[in-house]
């Protein structure tokens, strides 16, 4: 039944053991035959319980395992991804990047900008056009497609 001659062995001698644990309770009147052939059969059972049981734990902790993996190299590319974005960040005018990072960093609107550094939202949208168009330039140069898509998350690249 198990397809397995160590299996096999194991429970034939889990059956010896629990006859012998048993050996004061058993009735002579009935068939020692029967009493065995139950006993080996619900070790197989158990054996069947087992391995089913082992196998759903498996397929667990492989999703967990994997789970995790994929969790930390997500981590690592949005790591890189943040830091060449910085980088494109970093090349723009000092004026742009602040403008930039309030806009699209810190989302705020363009009106708030505007009032905040006390210049008008046409110069602001013009800011970020030309902010944009830098760091998409910067970005396609370095040709890496997971940056690629972190911008357009972040709508600088349209």
């Amino acid at each position: 039944m198990v397809k397995s001659e160590s299996t096999t062995e194991e429970i034939l001698q889990d059956t010896f053991l629990k006859i012998w644990h048993n050996r004061t309770s058993i009735d002579l009147d009935k068939s020692f035959r029967s009493y065995l052939f139950r006993i080996a059969e619900n070790k197989v059972y158990d054996f069947f319980r087992k391995a089913t049981r082992d196998k759903k734990i498996r397929v667990q902790l492989f999703a967990a395992a994997t789970e995790e993996y994929e969790h930390i190299e997500t981590m690592i590319h949005r790591k890189e991804n943040a830091l060449l974005l910085q980088k494109a960040i970093d090349s723009l005018s000092p004026q742009r990047q602040q403008i930039f990072r309030s806009i699209k960093l810190d989302n705020k609107s363009y009106e708030e900008v505007s009032r905040q550094l006390g210049i008008s939202v046409s110069t602001i949208s013009d800011h970020i056009v030309k902010a944009n168009k830098t760091i998409r330039e910067f970005i396609f140069t370095h040709n890496d497609m997971t940056i690629i898509l972190f911008c357009l998350l972040f709508s600088i690249c349209k």
